[in-house]
């Protein structure tokens, strides 16, 4: 699937000239927790739920005593205190704004909200014009909705097969200890594993193949000879 697939569209903005107050109202109201910052369609930046968390309204402010006052820097102080006490949006917004194009496969929009700690990405064409938005929320709603696939159960022979191709194209797999029998879906797993999380990962390899009804692993966790 692709950012076009799950995104949000057409996607709720604001313009850097509106108030803080505006952008706060409009997030309670839609019950988000960013709003995209637009100038004629392109995205200039965002405003989220963090960058209103210290607000002098709130009374949430951050305080800073005389000696944290020395540590932080006269600079970071005054940042700080706009970010409290501005009025508009284009003192408050993140400006560095990671967007990414419809046809982004969706594990590479899962790889760019993690890599950037973000919560959502805003969709843009070819021009710069959002188009959308995808958020954390949306990656999940295809993870609840997705279908599975239909596939013609494998024979025991197939099954082996499938498992060891498998197996043998990841990079994380020691394959010379492993060794596998299927018997009427039923898959046992031999060898040694030397982790927890190979022996999981080699665990549903076997289990996503089609036709299989049971896994048994009896992997060891002490080294062995598999022939």
């Amino acid at each position: 699937m692709q950012a076009r697939d799950v995104m949000v569209s057409p996607v709720i903005t604001v313009r850097a000239s509106a108030t803080v107050r505006h952008v706060a109202s409009i997030l309670l109201k839609h019950r988000i927790s960013a709003v995209p910052v637009v100038d004629d369609g392109k995205v200039i930046g965002v405003v989220t739920e963090s960058d209103l968390l210290h607000r002098t309204e709130a009374g949430t402010e951050r305080p800073y005593s005389w000696w944290l006052g020395l540590l932080t820097g006269d600079a970071q102080m005054a940042s700080d205190y706009v970010r409290s006490h501005a009025v508009k949006v284009n003192d408050v917004m993140t400006r560095e704004v990671v967007t990414t194009g419809p046809e982004t496969p969706l594990h590479e929009i899962a790889m760019l909200l993690e890599k950037h700690g973000i919560k959502r990405i805003p969709i843009v064409d070819r021009n710069d014009q959002l188009v959308g938005i995808v958020s954390r929320a949306n990656l999940l709603q295809a993870v609840a909705t997705a279908r599975p696939k239909l596939e013609i159960a494998l024979s025991d022979s197939a099954i082996r097969q499938k498992f060891l191709a498998e197996i043998r194209q990841q990079p994380w797999a020691h394959t010379f200890n492993l060794n596998v029998t299927v018997q009427n879906g039923v898959v046992d797993l031999w060898g040694y594993a030397p982790s927890a999380d190979e022996r999981a990962a080699v665990r549903v390899a076997a289990e996503a193949i089609p036709g299989v009804v049971l896994v048994n692993d009896h992997l060891l966790e002490t080294p062995m000879l598999v022939y």
